[in-house]
């Protein structure tokens, strides 16, 4: 049964359609991709043409991998909007996890966690700010 992809690599059509889930807010930023085994059952494609897709989204500036954690949205530097003067600002820091924070992530108050920052500006006013965080990683 011929498919719209065809003459595709398999590992682009999976690529592309996590690519319209991120692009689209179905996966927002921070969310966490499904696990390699899930995809490889929902694309039934084998794990090394799943994680090619995966690769291929890292080196668009899709999605970030973090051993330990999973594969993960990122926010875009400059997103394309429907206003030709949007932009994206993203910021990265370390702060403390406060009680709400610490109850989220299950460690204690004070851990240390990365929190990302994204503001979008539209002709100058500030239209949206996403704010994530993540555990930072720990070296063993």
């Amino acid at each position: 049964m011929p498919t719209p992809h065809y003459g595709q690599p398999r590992y682009r059509v999976i690529a592309e359609q996590l690519r319209e889930r991120i692009e689209s807010g179905v996966m927002p930023p921070g969310a966490l991709l499904p696990a390699e085994s899930a995809l490889t059952a929902e694309f039934q494609a084998a794990r090394g043409t799943v994680r090619q897709a995966i690769a291929a989204l890292r080196e668009a500036g899709l999605v970030a991998t973090e051993h330990g954690r999973g594969t993960y949205a990122i926010p875009r530097q400059h997103e394309r909007g429907p206003d030709e003067g949007s932009e994206t600002e993203t910021q990265q820091r370390q702060v403390t996890a406060d009680v709400e924070l610490a109850a989220l992530f299950a460690v204690e108050v004070g851990t240390a966690l990365m929190e990302q920052q994204s503001l979008t500006r539209t002709s100058g006013a500030v239209r949206t700010v996403v704010r994530t965080y993540r555990l930072l990683q720990t070296k063993q």
